[in-house]
Order: C-alpha cells, then structure tokens, then sequence
C-alpha cells in the first residue's frame, strides 16, 4: 500500500528515542523527510545521522516559546516544504496526587501541555490543505494510569484540545489526530516497571491485562502513527487511535 509520503515533510518533536524515533523511521522509510527534536543537539544529531539523508535533527524544547516557529523554518529551509507535524514529549514524572510538587506539575504543563499547544497552533497557521497535526498521548486520555497523575490530568486536556483544533481546522482541509500508546517495550515502560521494585512481575501482570497477551514493540507504534500521518488516512480527523493490544476497556 501506497501511504503517499514520498517527499512530504514532516517536524516531530521528541523523536530521538523510544516510540519518536520509532516514527521518524517509518516517515523515513516511506521516503518522508523529517525534521526530529531532542533535548541535546548531540542526541537529534545523531538519531538523524541514523536515518539518512532525508532526517534532520535539532535541538529543541517544546516549553521553548519560540521553538516551533524556528522549526517550522527549518522544515521549509531544508525540504521546501511543510505538511504536517507530530508533538511528542517526554513522559512527566511519575507520582501520586500526595506526592506531585506544584513544581512538578508547573514543569509538565510548560512542556507537556501548554507548549504542545503552541506548536500546534503554530502549525495550524502554516498548514495548507492536506496537512497534519498529530499527537502523541496515552491511554491516560480514556483511563488513569496508577502512578501517572500528571499525566492522568494534563493527557485528557491535550485530547481536547485536539478535538476542538480539528473543527476549527477541518474547513481548511487540515486534519487533526491523536495516538495512544499502550504498554510498548520502550525504556520509559521499562523505568516504569521497575519503580514497582519488581520489574518482572510488574511487566507479568500489565501483560496479563492487554488482549494480546505482550507488550508492543515501538515499530508497531510506528506504523500506525505514520499510517495516521499520511495522504492514506485523508478521512481519518479528530480521532484518538488507541494502539495498546487491546488493554483498553472502552469500544
């Protein structure tokens, strides 16, 4: 199947690692460009240096107000062009509703919430029709996740504001979605299992629960979002795509 990506243009934020760099490397081997983010130039360098001509990293912070129109140029400076956009930031930090610091929740929202929001609404003002705006969130969206409260709050938000940015864009023929990773084998679901102090029988019981009966692999996560990224899904706007091997409890 042709997903129709050869040649598009696409920014992600936070792809230097884990289920980004997982995308970026599907964007890439479809004959996408990419523009990647990481929090060191060292890191998006060199996540770039691995996928080829057509990936370009750089240093960025999502909380960095004046990040995503830099990006947005750079995208347009290196590949002529800009079509779409997937917002990918490092999970916050674990915790309960007694032991979140204000501090902790000040931080998540500068770059969890508040500067997805900016780069979003940055790329829905470059967009033309056929663009994309893309989301990467959790599961938390439909179900809290013990030890995530952050998370469990600032998630749900992001869907909708994503909903919301998809009626207002949708007349301009800019789609907008949003995709749930479930329990993909990534470091971050790995230090996850660990703060149980028990990595394996952690790992064994989420297992327990998901339909498939393992945890995901992060090219499978891939897949889908550069599936969701693509001239293939034109239909597809306001959608949260669950890919979590049937953990979810809802339809």
């Amino acid at each position: 199947m042709d997903l129709g990506l050869r040649d598009r243009t696409y920014l992600h934020t936070g792809a230097t690692r884990g289920l980004g760099f997982a995308t970026a490397r599907e964007l890439v081997a479809d004959g996408a460009n990419v523009v990647l983010t990481g929090r060191t130039e060292q890191s998006a360098l060199a996540a770039a240096a691995t996928l080829g001509e057509r990936a370009l990293g750089v240093a960025a912070d999502n909380a960095d107000p004046d990040a995503a129109a830099r990006l947005i140029a750079t995208a347009r400076e290196r590949f002529g062009r800009f079509d779409g956009v997937l917002i990918s930031v490092g999970g916050p930090a674990p915790g309960s509703a007694a032991d979140n610091t204000d501090e902790q929740w000040r931080s998540a929202f500068e770059s969890v919430f508040l500067g997805a929001v900016r780069l979003a609404r940055t790329a829905a003002a470059e967009l033309t029709e056929g663009g994309v705006i893309g989301f990467v969130l959790s599961l938390s969206v439909h179900e809290p996740i013990a030890g995530l409260t952050i998370s469990n709050g600032l998630r749900p938000g992001l869907a909708g504001f994503a909903k919301s940015l998809s009626d207002e864009v949708g007349p301009r023929g800019i789609r907008v979605v949003g995709v749930l990773p479930g329990r993909i084998a990534t470091d971050r679901m790995a230090q996850l299992d660990a703060l149980s102090g028990d990595p394996e029988r952690s790992r064994a019981r989420n297992t327990a629960t998901i339909a498939l009966g393992r945890y995901g692999e992060p090219a499978e996560f891939g897949r889908t979002a550069a599936f969701l990224l693509s001239p293939a899904a034109s239909y597809l706007t306001g959608v949260m795509v669950p890919v979590d091997g049937g953990a979810g409890h809802g339809f």
